[in-house]
């Protein structure tokens, strides 16, 4: 006699937009990805192409349809959101509709969440398609690091100040990092909650690097765990579509303009914000006309730099915040 089904333990939380044959393969992979029970809310934005409907026949998934095109950190929000009171989710993972999960991988996100118990967000590493290591944690952005890598990692990845930024010097190691990929980031509900989800008013682009600016500010730490490991494909509306390319190269730099003008308000950063400003603006104008400048920098290492054992005693985890 089987007695009802267990109570999901993680929420899953992908934002879609048309995205296709990939969320079947997410949603196949997703079932390898953990043993823990888990239940999956597609937030919508207004998909057209059938691939929801298909993907709703499954018992595990509920669509949230929001009718137009909100953003990603609104709808991220609105799917987080989606669950009864009385059924609310230890852990959230958020990711987009793109993403394979090796077999194993999410578990051994929720198991990194025992080792760190301070952590607010996790995140796995995430290769490329072509099988590189895609720098999915990294530091938060400096003005020097910042100019630096805008300046040359489009066409010399390797230079210091993209490294630095993207943590691109030694072993990757289970630890604190800056910021994550909101690609694929599991999420504490508690902390989450406290520093009130995604920040809407950015429309695509760095809401995951501001979610991580915030959790710190309030205690929480983000963690890296490189022996949980994705494939993010990326880019399937705006492979389609030249016209989606060009309002996603709009809007990332829309986005970077609202974090940084945030990190450097006051009168004492007037001329630093008009540097970049101007800089933003001739950095899209170029992106316009040279694609791989828009694409960013490209990755660097393979996967065989991977140091796949967790941290456990090497500096100890410490409770609380």
């Amino acid at each position: 006699m089987t007695g009802p089904p267990a109570e999901p333990r993680v929420r899953v939380v992908v934002v879609t937009f048309s995205p296709g044959a990939a969320l079947t393969a997410f949603l196949d992979s997703l079932a390898h990805a953990t043993t823990a029970p888990y239940d999956v809310v597609l937030s919508d934005n207004g998909s057209a192409d059938g691939s929801l409907e298909v993907a709703e026949q499954r018992p595990e998934v509920r669509v949230l349809r929001n009718g137009s095109n909100l953003g990603y950190g609104k709808a991220a929000n609105l799917g987080v959101d989606a669950t009864p009171p009385a059924a609310q989710e230890e852990w959230i993972l958020v990711a987009n509709p793109d993403v394979v999960f090796e077999p194993g991988s999410l578990d051994e996100l929720l198991a990194a969440t025992a080792r760190w118990p301070q952590a607010g967000a996790v995140g796995p590493a995430i290769r490329t398609p072509s099988g590189e290591l895609y720098p999915s944690a990294r530091a938060f952005p400096s003005v020097g690091r910042g100019i630096g890598h805008a300046l040359f990692g489009w066409w010399w990845p390797a230079n210091p100040w993209t490294r630095a930024y993207r943590n691109e010097r030694g072993t990757p190691v289970e630890g604190p990092v800056g910021w994550l990929s909101g690609s694929c980031l599991l999420v504490r509900r508690t902390a989450y909650a406290e520093v009130r989800g995604f920040d809407p008013s950015f429309f695509m682009y760095f809401e995951d690097l501001d979610l991580a600016r915030r959790l710190a500010d309030a205690g929480w730490s983000s963690v890296h765990v490189p022996a949980a490991l994705v494939t993010h494909t990326g880019g399937h509306a705006t492979q389609r579509d030249p016209v989606v390319a060009r309002e996603m190269l709009a809007a990332h730099h829309r986005s970077a303009w609202q974090y940084l003008s945030r990190q450097y308000a006051g009168a004492r950063y007037v001329p630093l914000r008009a540097v970049l400003w101007v800089g933003l603006k001739a950095r899209y104008a170029l992106g316009l006309l040279l694609p791989r400048l828009g694409a960013g920098a490209q990755p660097t290492r393979d996967l065989s730099v991977l140091d796949r054992t967790p941290a456990g005693d090497a500096g100890t985890p410490t409770s609380g915040r």
